[in-house]
């Protein structure tokens, strides 16, 4: 089966390429992103291959089962980005990859914290011009901190045994337990987590429950020196509030590798023309805000994991047998 594969990336291209091997796939590697503009381009294809930031609603769902296309395939964990009511009545058989690697995610949420508290951007960019003073870059101990996690799966699970690592008092809000999280952090209210923590991170799915779940209100809850981080999906924050709380120094800073609005601009090459997003040009103007463009994810191994995942999600679409992965079965 030919699939489109939209959004493609060099860094997945030789990947995916020696994972259709000895395979019934053949991948068709297309730059564009999928939009109602670009539906087009699955003609002639049974089956196509998004990522995030692909536009999956009712009029590019309806294009696409015209075109013929009748999988599709989600190479990462979230499907917010997917009209599934659409998708189900017109029979699209919709598969995604629940894990690739949740080390990767968890330790760049970690590599974010201690870059931004410990001033690692400033100082490298200090050393580089020559300047060796120490004013400016001092930070504090992780060991003895509270830290806060929303959402105790995989990911947030090995966040936690890091943090853990550290020294840190674990605070954790889920609405499932995890035995083995229960036993090196304590299970609280979303208040009491936003109380008590020095630092807060986000691991739980985007969904209408968690949508701008920190916003105005949480941020007034937060100690003044608290750091915010997110590597899960950028509307689980309300930019606007997080903007607001930046400015009144309501918060100690963000970490920040996901935006709401992140759609059309991240994963594209902007130096040029510059973004005319203006929440996210303010956003990046802020000393204490560091961002990275939703590349937690990227790794080898994590790579490798959604290949070998999306491969095998299309051959049991191929042969019409009941896919573990399948969203319709989770949802």
């Amino acid at each position: 089966m030919k699939v489109a594969f939209f959004s493609a990336r060099k860094y997945e291209e030789k990947i995916f390429q020696e994972a259709q091997k000895d395979s019934e796939i053949e991948f068709d590697f297309l730059e564009a992103r999928l939009t109602e503009k670009t539906a087009q381009l699955a003609s002639g294809y049974q089956g196509i291959c998004v990522f995030v930031n692909d536009v999956l609603n009712e009029a590019v769902l309806t294009e696409l089962h015209k075109l013929g296309v009748r999988f599709i395939a989600l190479r990462c964990a979230g499907f917010n980005n997917v009209h599934l009511p659409t998708a189900r009545k017109l029979g699209l058989r919709v598969v995604r990859v629940p894990e690739y690697s949740p080390y990767a995610v968890a330790e760049h949420a970690v590599a974010l914290l201690l870059t931004l508290n410990r001033k690692i951007h400033k100082a490298h960019y200090h050393v580089r011009e020559m300047n060796f003073s120490l004013e400016g870059l001092v930070g504090f101990d992780l060991h003895g901190k509270t830290v806060g996690i929303i959402g105790t799966g995989k990911i947030g699970h090995v966040f936690a045994k890091i943090m853990n690592g550290f020294g840190c008092s674990i605070l954790v809000r889920d609405i499932k337990t995890d035995p083995e999280i229960a036993a090196i952090a304590k299970y609280v209210t979303l208040d009491e987590l936003l109380e008590k923590s020095d630092i807060i991170s986000l691991h739980c799915p985007l969904n209408d429950a968690t949508k701008h779940l920190i916003n105005e209100s949480a941020f007034a809850k937060m100690k003044s020196n608290a750091i915010l981080i997110n590597t899960g999906r950028g509307g689980l924050i309300d930019t606007q509030a997080l903007i607001k709380a930046l400015k009144a120094h309501r918060i100690g800073g963000a970490c920040l590798d996901v935006y709401e609005e992140e759609e059309g601009v991240f994963f594209t090459d902007q130096s040029s023309e510059g973004i005319t997003d203006d929440i996210l040009a303010r956003l990046t103007t802020f000393p204490n805000v560091i961002m990275t463009s939703h590349q937690a994810f990227l790794t080898q191994e994590a790579l490798m994991n959604i290949a070998d995942t999306t491969k095998k999600n299309f051959v049991c679409l191929i042969h019409g047998t009941r896919c573990e992965n399948e969203v319709a079965h989770m949802s």
